[in-house]
């Protein structure tokens, strides 16, 4: 088993207003030369996880970090113009959540990121600004699912 210290969330980069399953996102990324979907785990709209790369498998998702990382990607980060946008719903959310939980549980003092903070430190002060990425996924600050408190379960509202 490849050593993991780095759980990667992104974002599809696809319309809120639109379905964009993991069959689709897995036939993108053949298209793409890849070997399969690049990411370890995907998170639909409705909350449910699919697995798309065994996690014993190096990802391709974060070029340079893709040896020791694992990607976890939702549906969506575009709102219904094309512009980035935080998209995830009620149930991606509390999915989420449960999937960095459970991983940071099996790979512990692995450090958790969005897509985005992995963009060059360009004035090298230690920190990735906005100004700095070089794009903006997932859409969201990807550390605030450590920090905030659990979302309600969408199921029991």
């Amino acid at each position: 088993m490849r050593s993991i210290n780095l759980l990667v969330v992104h974002c599809s980069a696809t319309r809120c207003d639109r379905s964009y399953t993991e069959d689709d996102l897995t036939t993108d990324h053949l298209r793409r030369g890849f070997s399969g979907a690049g990411y370890h785990f995907y998170i639909r709209k409705n909350g449910a996880i699919k697995s798309l790369r065994p996690i014993e498998l190096p990802g391709a998702h974060a070029r340079g970090h893709n040896a020791h990382s694992l990607g976890i990607c939702y549906e969506g980060g575009l709102d219904e113009h094309g512009r980035p946008c935080d998209t995830r719903t009620p149930f991606q959310k509390h999915s989420l959540r449960v999937l960095v939980m459970l991983l940071l549980r099996d790979y512990p003092g692995s450090r958790l990121c969005g897509h985005r903070d992995l963009s060059p430190d360009l004035d090298s002060d230690g920190e990735i600004e906005p100004g700095e990425w070089v794009k903006q996924c997932p859409c969201f600050d990807a550390s605030s699912i450590l920090r905030e408190p659990p979302p309600p379960n969408p199921a029991s509202l």
